[in-house]
């Protein structure tokens, strides 16, 4: 009989139940599923090397995966490794490190002990790069995400991840044989994947639902344990959801605008939902980026339901305990949605909360007189934050001049979004090799070691000669690797036997070599160092046989053409100028390549249009490693010894011409890498060690290692912001909400009689014409109104005179209450004196003062005294004490 096999392969046979068979592992290897499934093993060397040693081929071919490949390893294999002594005895060490990591004393029990709070912290992200073989990240904000739950752990935090799990999860990248970057969307594999599914007391999955419009979606919770952290996932993928909302956790950053807000649904209402559902009752809400800023809506929505809460009153205890991070450094980076999109899939809160239609939409708007614009989630969550932070110095400055317009009567400098800059998690991405070095010099505690700990002075003592192999064979895997992946790629994609044998000669193990990986976003510059052909060509085929080489990843987003188009513009000048063996880009990038990238290159280059780049990590990764930087003045490199540890291209100027600036800066980079990169890198003593390319490499590892990771950054997150957050919270939720209904009361009336303040009247002791250092004694008439003094804070704001007569960059120190006179006007005094010569001046400013409000700024008012409406009077005054200032 003729059997159609095409239509025999498309038929489909639903089954009854299904398994999941694994290998039976013998009982002398049962504590390798332990070490499994805790991905503490992902920043632990040694267990690593443990798993590497149960099948080599395997472990690599799994992407590094060890619940795949311990079910899919061939019995005969266990069955051998189970009767090796050897390999019991490195498998119960690394049980026993495992262990001891789990239970030690921490740093937050040491400097945070409380244990009657039962404080948790809940961290949302989107996204979350922890290791290779969990592929629900796309880049560096999702890979800070996966450090700080590490370096949570590291720390002892009572911290919880919360995100998506993606069925897809982002992208694989390839590039066809034109070089144009094309996606590939594996399927990930939950249950071969270091993950755990969440079940209730029946052993039933534990469920959380949604409510959208006309419909609840569902959601399942896996768990992913990262050392003593645990991160919960909701997935969507799973009955009785529609197909479309299965889709909701299909992929990272994919689909239109509607999947976009109900991703961010599922995250921030379906996150809080799911920590209800887990019996976990978080302390402080913390929201990496406002992807998940929706969060703020059901906390409310909770309070007002399990408390009897108005709404004020429940947004007032909402508010106290979250804080916001932004990464963004510009206004197209912000996810912006439609009012009435919004309306239609959120409106159902503006009616549980008595809201109308635009008092509910100005939550996401910087004006909220504005009908017309877009529901901004990044101002969603700094209005329903009480601690708000950019990613490091400068970012956080570019963010007081973003979201200035939410106080537009405050001087940018006090607009209240401070910085806590981004780390990297040392242990993951030093390589093995060097990681021994430092333990051997440095001790073990140097992953976590501050600035001032005199361990870093022992940097000095690692032998010159120890250091330059040790990276020189970081080096050598890296090309070994690039290799290796180019070669997979040709024959993934069909190529020929000569492309073939043309990948296997790419890259020299013993010359410089330079290292670019970002995503590829047009403001990134990928194609800078390709300006002048003949003065690169010069640099890469020096005559002096002083040559160099780039090794270049990364990725543009799948709707990204101008990023693409980068990406093809590397390959095809390669190819047009012979240089493919000396400038090689590396496809699929993802964390294990980062890891190869950041140990073996000698030089991290990075040149954004500064600035725009918020903070950038992957060059602190390659300092960790001893890679001097060659980078643009942004970021987190701007707060950097960019001298000692490498060279900054330009100065930090700002330009009004793109291309005069690429044409500035491209010039500055070739200059560099001519005079001071190349000669540097090439003088060696007799022995073949370039000593003062050693030193530089002394001074990244000494200076940026304790300054740039993060357990340093965690512990600024917890003191700064976790324990304040909390603490908040814990005190408006005392003797049932008693302190946050007083505050919503006060509030309210407050925003009801500001407008009714004044300032009259001014009387100065002096007239205009002041020494440096003589004392000015001012008396102030402040018309309060229906307010009391309790209510607000009076303050002098004295500084400079800028050309266009305004003050600038002043300083305000509070005025003293003393009493009312006759006409019910409050009087407040201040001795003040001026400590800079030239133009000063000084106005008088009134801010909201309540003990239980975080910040004087949370209510967003501020009254400036009216210089046309205040009568100036001088002569002399009654001596009042004195108030410390400095201007």
């Amino acid at each position: 009989m003729f059997v159609d096999l095409k239509l025999s392969r498309q038929k489909s046979m639903r089954p009854i139940r299904t398994f999941n068979v694994t290998p039976t592992l013998p009982a002398s290897l049962a504590p390798l599923r332990q070490l499994a499934e805790n991905i503490h093993w992902d920043w632990d060397v040694e267990t690593i090397d443990l798993f590497k040693r149960l099948d080599p081929d395997l472990w690599a071919s799994s992407r590094y995966n060890p619940i795949l490949m311990l079910s899919t390893i061939s019995q005969d294999r266990l069955q051998t490794v189970a009767e090796d002594g050897g390999f019991l005895a490195q498998m119960h060490r690394a049980v026993e490190r495992l262990e001891h990591y789990l239970s030690a004393q921490s740093w937050y029990d040491v400097n945070r002990a409380n244990p009657t709070s039962h404080e948790c912290y809940a961290y949302f992200s989107m996204e979350f790069g922890l290791t290779t073989c969990l592929p629900v990240y796309s880049g560096g904000l999702g890979v800070l995400a996966g450090d700080h739950l590490k370096t949570a752990s590291d720390l002892g935090l009572p911290l919880v991840g919360v995100g998506l799990l993606y069925q897809e999860g982002y992208f694989a990248q390839y590039l066809n044989a034109d070089g144009w970057q094309q996606e590939r969307y594996p399927i990930n594999d939950f249950y071969n994947m270091p993950l755990a599914l969440e079940r209730d007391q029946e052993g039933n999955e534990l469920r959380i639902a949604v409510d959208f419009p006309g419909r609840k979606v569902y959601a399942r919770i896996w768990r992913v344990t990262v050392g003593r952290v645990p991160l919960y996932l909701l997935d969507t993928n799973i009955d009785p959801n529609a197909p479309h909302d299965q889709d909701i956790c299909d992929r990272l950053y994919g689909g239109d605008i509607d999947m976009r807000i109900q991703q961010e649904m599922m995250l921030g209402i379906g996150g809080v939902r799911m920590l209800r559902a887990l019996g976990l009752h978080p302390s402080a809400y913390h929201l990496n980026e406002g992807h998940s800023a929706f969060l703020a809506l059901e906390r409310i929505r909770m309070l007002m339901d399990d408390h009897s809460l108005s709404f004020s009153e429940a947004q007032q205890v909402a508010q106290a305990s979250q804080l916001f991070t932004t990464h963004t450094p510009v206004p197209a980076g912000i996810d912006l949605f439609p009012p009435d999109k919004v309306f239609h899939y959120l409106g159902h809160y503006a009616a549980h909360f008595g809201l109308s239609h635009e008092h509910f939409l100005s939550f996401g708007r910087e004006s909220e007189g504005d009908l017309n614009s877009s529901f901004s989630m990044a101002v969603l969550a700094i209005k329903m934050a009480s601690f708000v932070n950019g990613v490091s110095k400068l970012h956080g400055a570019v963010s007081r001049g973003m979201f200035g317009g939410l106080w537009p009567d405050l001087p940018s400098d006090e607009v209240p979004i401070t910085s806590i800059t981004n780390g990297v998690h040392t242990r993951s991405c030093v390589a093995k090799s060097t990681q021994e070095l430092y333990d051997r010099y440095l001790g073990p505690t140097w992953d976590s070691a501050s600035v001032d700990d005199p361990i870093w002075d022992k940097v000095s003592a690692i032998p010159d000669e120890e250091i330059w192999r040790n990276h020189e064979n970081c080096r050598s895997h890296l090309v070994v690797s690039v290799r290796d992946r180019l070669c997979k790629a040709v024959k993934e994609r069909g190529g020929s036997h000569l492309e073939m044998e043309r990948a296997q000669e790419v890259l020299d193990p013993g010359i410089l070599t330079i290292g670019f990986a970002r995503r590829f976003a047009t403001y990134k510059r990928a194609t800078l160092f390709l300006r002048d052909v003949e003065r690169l060509r010069k640099i890469v085929e020096n005559s002096l046989g002083r040559r160099v080489q780039f090794v270049i990843a990364g990725k543009a987003h799948p709707k990204d053409i101008p990023g693409k188009e980068l990406i093809r513009n590397i390959i095809h000048f390669t190819r047009d100028e012979g240089l493919d063996r000396s400038i090689v880009f590396v496809p699929n990038y993802d964390i294990h390549v980062a890891r190869w990238m950041v140990s073996g290159c000698d030089v991290w280059l990075n040149n954004p249009r500064r600035p725009r780049e918020a903070s950038g990590t992957s060059g602190m990764k390659a300092a960790m490693n001893g890679l001097p930087n060659l980078s643009v003045l942004d970021g987190w490199w701007d707060e950097a010894d960019y001298v000692s540890t490498g060279w900054p291209i330009g100065s930090g100027e700002d330009y009004d011409d793109p291309d005069y600036q690429d044409e500035v800066e491209a010039n500055d980079l070739y200059e560099l890498l001519e005079t001071a990169v190349v000669p540097l890198f090439y003088e060696r003593n007799e022995h073949g060690i370039p000593r003062g390319w050693v030193a530089k490499m002394k001074a990244a590892i000494r200076l940026n290692t304790p300054a740039f990771n993060t357990a340093r950054m965690l512990q600024e997150y917890a003191t700064q912001g976790y324990f304040a957050a909390s603490d908040r919270g814990r005190q408006l939720v005392a003797d049932n909400f008693t302190p946050a209904k007083a505050l919503a009361q006060w509030q309210s009336e407050l925003s009801r009689y500001w407008e009714h303040i004044a300032v009259h009247e001014i009387s100065l002791s002096h007239d205009t014409n002041l020494q440096v250092n003589e004392p000015l004694q001012v008396t102030a008439r402040v018309q309060l109104g229906e307010l009391q003094p309790t209510d607000v804070s009076v303050e002098f704001y004295q500084g400079g005179i800028d050309i266009d007569g305004e003050l600038r960059g002043g300083q305000a120190v509070a005025m003293i209450y003393r009493g009312q006179d006759a006409d019910g006007s409050s009087l407040y005094t201040l001795n003040v004196a001026y400590y800079n010569s030239g133009l000063q001046g000084f106005s008088l400013r009134v801010l909201p003062n309540h003990d239980y409000l975080s910040s004087p700024y949370m209510p967003r008012l501020i009254y400036w005294a009216d210089p046309d409406r205040v009568r100036i009077v001088i002569g002399d005054l009654e001596t009042v004490e004195p108030a410390s200032v400095n201007a």
